[in-house]
């Protein structure tokens, strides 16, 4: 590993959030001022496709990286806040269902976030003229 994948890989793995790949390139260059947005976009890439890190993908919104041990999330349909929660395994009801072996499944459940289901049931202020 290189110390970059290494670097990469502490930092989604220590993260209490899901960052993007702008954020991974912005706290990479605290430690590392010369590193590149494309060089940490590779990083990403290999982490990932060696299953070291997990992509997640939300319609609309820059991919975000986490750790890829076994856990859902909850997303905010409106701001795409990003929440990790562990549901019930759907692992042995989904062989089931599709007969036999699967590659893997990714489980997002949509939601208004608190703060944007209050601006929604918030009054309108009217217009001044």
């Amino acid at each position: 590993m290189t110390k970059y994948e290494k670097a990469i890989y502490l930092l989604i793995h220590q993260s209490i959030g899901h960052p993007t790949a702008e954020q991974v390139f912005c706290e990479m260059r605290k430690e590392y001022p010369a590193i590149s947005l494309a060089t940490v976009y590779n990083n990403l890439k290999k982490l990932c496709d060696a299953g070291l890190i997990r992509r997640i993908s939300l319609e609309g919104a820059p991919d975000r990286y986490d750790r890829p041990a076994k856990h859902d999330h909850i997303v905010c349909a409106r701001c795409k806040m990003l929440t990790d929660v562990c549901f019930e395994d759907l692992t042995d009801s989904l062989r089931r269902r599709l007969g036999g072996e699967f590659l893997f499944y990714d489980l997002k459940v949509y939601v208004l976030c608190p703060a944007c289901r209050q601006e929604t049931s918030a009054p309108e202020k009217p217009s001044e003229s």
